[in-house]
Protein backbone atom coordinates (compact mmCIF):
# COMPACT_ATOMS: atom_id res chain seq x y z
CA UNK A 1 0.00 0.00 0.00
CA UNK A 2 1.47 3.51 -0.59
CA UNK A 3 0.79 6.11 0.94
CA UNK A 4 -0.39 4.87 4.04
CA UNK A 5 -1.96 6.79 6.79
CA UNK A 6 -1.53 4.18 9.41
CA UNK A 7 1.39 2.90 11.00
CA UNK A 8 2.36 -0.67 9.62
CA UNK A 9 4.79 -2.72 11.39
CA UNK A 10 5.64 -6.17 12.91
CA UNK A 11 3.27 -5.47 15.57
CA UNK A 12 -0.23 -4.46 13.49
CA UNK A 13 -2.15 -6.97 14.11
CA UNK A 14 -3.43 -8.16 10.52
CA UNK A 15 -2.10 -6.35 6.98
CA UNK A 16 -2.81 -6.93 3.52
CA UNK A 17 -6.85 -8.65 4.51
CA UNK A 18 -9.14 -8.99 1.77
CA UNK A 19 -11.82 -5.50 2.06
CA UNK A 20 -14.61 -4.37 0.46
CA UNK A 21 -16.23 -0.59 0.33
CA UNK A 22 -19.37 -0.13 -0.22
CA UNK A 23 -21.49 2.95 -0.85
CA UNK A 24 -24.42 4.32 -3.41
CA UNK A 25 -23.45 3.64 -6.24
CA UNK A 26 -20.10 1.89 -6.26
CA UNK A 27 -18.10 -1.29 -4.70
CA UNK A 28 -14.97 -2.13 -4.56
CA UNK A 29 -12.49 -4.39 -2.91
CA UNK A 30 -8.91 -3.63 -2.07
CA UNK A 31 -6.37 -4.53 0.47
CA UNK A 32 -7.00 -3.71 3.97
CA UNK A 33 -5.10 -3.14 7.33
CA UNK A 34 -6.54 -3.93 10.49
CA UNK A 35 -5.27 -2.71 13.57
CA UNK A 36 -6.68 -3.16 17.46
CA UNK A 37 -3.89 -1.04 19.84
CA UNK A 38 -4.26 1.11 23.15
CA UNK A 39 -2.43 3.89 24.47
CA UNK A 40 1.04 2.67 26.20
CA UNK A 41 0.78 4.46 28.87
CA UNK A 42 -2.70 4.66 31.52
CA UNK A 43 -4.57 3.00 28.81
CA UNK A 44 -8.54 3.92 28.67
CA UNK A 45 -9.66 2.63 25.91
CA UNK A 46 -9.22 0.30 22.48
CA UNK A 47 -8.65 1.48 18.97
CA UNK A 48 -9.65 -0.57 16.06
CA UNK A 49 -8.37 0.79 13.16
CA UNK A 50 -8.72 0.10 9.58
CA UNK A 51 -7.39 1.26 6.26
CA UNK A 52 -7.90 0.21 2.57
CA UNK A 53 -5.11 0.60 -0.30
CA UNK A 54 -6.59 3.50 -1.81
CA UNK A 55 -4.28 2.58 -4.57
CA UNK A 56 -6.80 -0.16 -5.48
CA UNK A 57 -9.96 2.21 -5.06
CA UNK A 58 -11.53 4.72 -7.19
CA UNK A 59 -14.73 5.70 -5.67
CA UNK A 60 -13.26 6.30 -1.91
CA UNK A 61 -10.33 9.55 -1.00
CA UNK A 62 -7.60 7.80 0.87
CA UNK A 63 -8.86 7.49 4.45
CA UNK A 64 -8.38 5.55 7.11
CA UNK A 65 -11.37 4.46 10.30
CA UNK A 66 -11.06 4.39 13.83
CA UNK A 67 -13.73 2.85 16.31
CA UNK A 68 -12.64 3.78 19.85
CA UNK A 69 -14.12 0.61 22.12
CA UNK A 70 -14.56 0.80 26.17
CA UNK A 71 -13.11 -2.46 27.60
CA UNK A 72 -16.43 -3.86 28.30
CA UNK A 73 -17.48 -3.29 24.21
CA UNK A 74 -13.83 -5.01 23.03
CA UNK A 75 -15.19 -8.13 25.21
CA UNK A 76 -18.19 -7.88 23.59
CA UNK A 77 -16.76 -7.62 19.87
CA UNK A 78 -14.26 -10.49 21.38
CA UNK A 79 -17.24 -12.69 21.93
CA UNK A 80 -19.17 -12.23 18.69
CA UNK A 81 -16.01 -12.97 17.22
CA UNK A 82 -15.56 -16.21 18.86
CA UNK A 83 -19.29 -16.97 18.21
CA UNK A 84 -18.81 -16.48 14.73
CA UNK A 85 -15.50 -17.84 13.91
CA UNK A 86 -16.88 -21.04 15.87
CA UNK A 87 -19.99 -21.23 13.02
CA UNK A 88 -17.45 -20.56 10.08
CA UNK A 89 -15.48 -23.90 11.58
CA UNK A 90 -18.58 -25.79 12.04
CA UNK A 91 -19.98 -25.75 8.87
CA UNK A 92 -16.48 -26.29 7.00
CA UNK A 93 -16.00 -29.23 9.20
CA UNK A 94 -19.41 -30.84 7.93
Amino acid sequence: MVDRLLKVNAYTTFDLLDGRVEGHGFDEEALAVLNVTAPRQDPDHVKLQLEMDNTQLDSVEPHADHVTLSAAEARELAAELEEYAGKVEAAQSE
